[in-house]
Formats: structure tokens, sequence, C-alpha cells
């Protein structure tokens, strides 16, 4: 048997071996946009502090192109900033920028003192070397996350900068207070920007876990073991009741926009949360969460920098 919260103070009980919850009460949803709310009053209160000992933490977003949804993207990382009283920049480049012209402007943005954080939207224009960009940002500075030393301090149990959308999982998972510490997660989807991070980050905190991917077979046999399944494959729909074990938590990564323009994650969100002990929709469930753990680490770096910390390789173990 097992439980989850109905309520103030109320638990549903089930048998994790069935496939129907009890009581037929649907999942709780998890309200990311007010997880975020809350965290972002915590990260203007960290910028004021800041500013008072003269120290004003600084975003530049490097935008290459005019790709429609990077410039919403980069547009809602500026607004982001000023709403906790960050300062922001963005930098636009033409889609015909070579390598080194990107890696210069980058490098000048790595000694700016009034710069502690450097994002370059994704994704870049073929002539582009994406890995060479990203490796050129100075890992003190790289608040998305991407930068091999960041991605190194994950694999063995420390990091300076978790990537943001993973991050903003696990303190979803954190804030609704949901056990990882020996549970079965499944993470659907293996990018280097979600799946892999994710994955790291769960095992940290002693979960058992199962990475899921494009080549996986049969697919269900796997997801229907979760206590806990992320799902980040792009997919419209790919998950269905039938693959959730009872009194699951599903957390859907995915974001897709269908033909009538609706946007909807990789998860049937309607038949899933009738299983589901928890569940985060889309729009509103992730998304909020990632623009906002960008903003915690950039506050973190000025901090660092405020602290005299700069290297990186201090705060490794």
């Amino acid at each position: 048997m097992g439980a989850r919260p109905n309520g103030p103070g109320g638990v549903v009980w089930y048998d994790e071996t069935s496939n129907e919850i009890e009581n037929g009460v649907t999942a709780k949803i998890i309200d990311g946009k007010g997880v975020a709310t809350q965290i972002r009053q915590e990260c203007r209160e960290r910028v004021t502090a800041l500013k008072a000992r003269g120290t004003h933490p600084g975003l530049a977003v490097i935008l290459v192109g005019k790709n429609p949804a990077s410039a919403v993207y980069v547009a809602s990382k500026i607004k982001a900033c000023a709403e906790v009283g960050a300062r922001s920049v963005r930098l636009d480049f033409p889609d015909t920028i070579q390598t080194d012209e990107l890696v210069a402007a980058i490098e000048g943005l790595n000694v700016d003192p009034d710069v502690h954080g450097i994002l370059v939207q994704l994704p870049l224009p073929p002539q582009v070397d994406m890995r060479r960009v990203l490796s050129c940002i100075a890992a003190h500075k790289d608040v998305d996350g991407f930068h091999l030393y960041n991605v190194g301090g994950l694999v063995v149990g420390n990091t300076v900068f978790p990537p943001c959308t993973p991050y903003g999982v696990v303190r979803l998972l954190e804030y609704e207070h949901i056990q990882v510490e020996g549970r079965n997660v499944v993470v659907v989807g293996a990018s280097n920007i979600v799946g892999k991070p994710m994955a790291l980050m769960l095992m940290q905190r002693e979960a058992t876990v199962c990475i899921c991917h494009a080549k996986t077979r049969d697919l269900a046999q796997f997801t229907i073991l979760a206590d806990i399944l992320v799902v980040a494959a792009g997919r419209p729909n790919l998950i269905v009741p039938q693959m959730v074990k009872t009194g699951a938590v599903v957390i859907d990564v995915g974001i897709n926009r269908l033909p009538s323009g609706k946007l909807v994650g990789d998860v049937d969100f309607e038949g899933v949360r009738q299983k589901a002990s928890y569940i985060t929709p889309v729009p509103g469930g992730v998304g909020p969460m990632t623009v906002t753990m960008l903003l915690v680490n950039t506050i973190h770096s000025a901090e660092r920098l405020a602290s005299g910390v700069v290297a990186p390789e201090t705060e490794m173990v």
C-alpha cells in the first residue's frame, strides 16, 4: 500500500499493484508557476542585498539570427531579470556569424566584471560550432550549466551551476516534499540538456534511475515501474495511462505545439491524472521554473564574486 496527500491533513491510500486509486481522486497538480513566483520573491531579496554591497547581478543573453521561438525565450529571460531587479543585456548577431566572431564576443563578456552570467540561446546556425561556443563560456559564468566543467561536476556529485530545467524539476519535488531517496525513477529522453543531467541529479539524491530514449524497446515495461516518471521526449501524448503505475509522480517536461496551436506536453494529462498522485501541467508546470532557475544561478554567480570566489575549482569536492 502507498499514500498521497488529499487536502490538508488527509491522505489517499492506494494499492501500488492496482490500476485504480481507491476513492478515485485525481492527482494533485503541481503549480510550477506558483512555486516560481515564490522563488522569484527570494531572488528579489537576494538582489537587493547584493546591490547594498555594491554588486548588481547582470546576465548577458546572446541571440543569433531571427528564430521566432528563440526571440520569445530571450524576451522572457530579459523580462524575468527586470522583475527581480537584475541587470540584463541582449546581444544580437546575424545568422551569418562565424564561430570565431561569436567566441570573441563571449571572451569579452568573460572578463566583464558587470556580467555574472552568460547565456547563448540555442539552436545556433549550422556553420557555428556549438560545442566550441559553449565551452568558451567561463565556467564561473555558465549559468545555463552547459559547460563541460559544470556537466562533469554533476558526475562527481557537485557542480557550480546545475542545468536550469532539471534544477527546476528538483526544486518542484522538494517543494511538494516528494521523497526521492530509494525511489524508482524513470527518465524518458536522454538529451544533454534535460534527460542526462536529470538522471545524474536524481542519482545524487539516492534514487534508482533508469534512462529511456528513442531506441528503447517496449517503453511501457519501464515506465510502469516508475515511482517518479520524468518525461522529456518531445512527443505529444507519448505517455498514456496504461504506461503509468497507480500513485506515480509524473513530471512532464515536454512542450509541443499541436496544429491547432494548443500547447501540450509529452503526457496524456487528462488520462494520466486519473492514476498519478502528482502531475505537472503543460503549460504552467516545469516551464516557469526553467527561467526562474536561470535567475537563481545568475544571482549565485554574483554572490560568489561578491564573496571573492571566482575559480569554480574552489567549490568542487
